[in-house]
């Protein structure tokens, strides 16, 4: 693997956001009945991570200083 690969600033907020969108999305499977707003906002959260990612990386937050 690439020195850095992924462990960047820009990389890591778009994984927590991604993953906090599933955990929504998730919750509102378990409902019954399933709660479909909730569905929708999770997967609303989990698609805005790529394009924060993208954003980030134009910031400047997807260069690792190590």
């Amino acid at each position: 693997m690439a020195a850095g690969h992924g462990n960047t600033p820009a990389a890591w907020t778009a994984v927590a956001i991604a993953m906090l969108g599933f955990v929504v999305g998730s919750v509102a499977l378990l409902q019954v009945p399933t709660q479909m707003t909730l569905l929708w906002i999770g997967i609303i959260i989990a698609v805005v991570a790529f394009p924060l990612f993208l954003v980030l990386s134009k910031l400047g937050f997807n260069s690792s200083d190590h």
